[in-house]
């Protein structure tokens, strides 16, 4: 747990302190038959555990982001363990002062991730995972190409040395760019070894199991994504550079899972960075630099209104129902 994770500002400092919010972001490729019959059970325990935050159901498996108390989210994680192929689940755990989520939500989705690409599937397929500790040196080997699979807004406030950036606007658009650049990036004759990774695991495992269908056969991922790596490797050892996006209420990290220095452009959900929020074109929930000159003055004036009342929420004490967190792509 960060400094930044700790209370403060207490009235009475001989008061104990309150525990901070347990946070757990989840994921696993599993097979299931009938969402709808895992959603009802999976709501009722959340609501009567008081947890909130957003779970996502597929005929694929489970994804999503949950808080509430170390009990609750206890509680929460044995029931999904016992869903058809869950024991091993994927679970990273962080802490929040307040609570990030204000409703529970649990969704059925095609796809826990979307890739729109029916035919995959990283149970059955799905490249080399590589430890922390490991990928430095596989990134330096001259003979890897290495590939940041997340969104343009992720990769922009940073990445690993020497990656590449697709540019593509969601995941859905990446077997389409692999599929225009694959000559560029692969070449004739003996393909190259490919190295790609994430924020946390999830789209390398589908972004691997792409490639593996394409016909590349020498594919590897970051095992726990960024977010393992940052925790793992010292900063003097590190080969990242900038910060990693996040999709909660810390919006990115550093080194060690420090809070970054962005903050979140509620209007587009991109991360702005510190030097903008002094931008002309910064209007806190309103616009940032990234989406100013797109969003019509209509939209602008209904932003205001909106943060004016989410504003007067936090001033009574109460959540404004319409705040959100974004659905987390890891």
């Amino acid at each position: 747990m960060t400094d930044a994770c700790l209370p403060t500002d207490r009235a009475d400092p001989s008061a104990p302190a309150t525990p901070p919010v347990r946070v757990a972001a989840l994921y696993r490729f599993a097979r299931f038959e009938d969402c709808e019959t895992l959603r009802a059970p999976l709501l009722d325990l959340c609501r009567a555990e008081g947890i909130h935050g957003t779970l996502l159901l597929a005929p694929e498996g489970i994804n999503g982001t949950i808080a509430g108390t170390d009990a609750g989210i206890d509680a929460v994680l044995r029931h999904i363990r016992s869903l058809p192929d869950c024991a091993a689940l994927d679970v990273k755990y962080s802490a929040a002062p307040t609570m990030p989520f204000h409703r529970m939500k649990v969704r059925i989705k095609r796809e826990i991730v979307t890739m729109g690409q029916a035919d995959i599937d990283p149970r059955t397929s799905v490249g080399t995972y590589v430890e922390p500790e490991d990928w430095n040196a596989l990134i330096r080997d001259p003979d890897t190409i290495v590939i940041d699979t997340r969104n343009d807004y992720e990769v922009r406030i940073g990445t690993f040395e020497g990656a590449i950036d697709p540019k593509t606007a969601s995941f859905r658009d990446f077997p389409d760019w692999f599929r225009q650049e694959r000559d560029r990036l692969l070449g004739e004759g003996k393909a190259p070894r490919v190295a790609m990774f994430c924020t946390g695991g999830i789209r390398c495992e589908k972004s691997t199991a792409f490639l593996k269908s394409e016909g590349v056969e020498d594919v590897h991922h970051l095992k726990g994504g960024i977010l393992r790596y940052l925790e793992t490797v010292p900063a003097a050892q590190s080969l990242w550079q900038g910060e990693c996006f996040v999709f909660d209420q810390r919006v990115a990290v550093g080194h060690g899972l420090s809070v970054g220095t962005h903050a979140l452009c509620h209007a587009c959900r991109e991360p702005v960075a510190a030097a903008d929020l002094h931008s002309p074109l910064f209007e806190e929930g309103v616009s940032c630099p990234a989406c100013h000159a797109a969003r019509t003055e209509a939209q602008k004036a209904s932003a205001r209104e909106r943060h004016r009342q989410e504003t007067l929420a936090a001033a009574q004490g109460r959540a404004h129902v319409g705040a959100s967190m974004g659905e987390a792509e890891r």
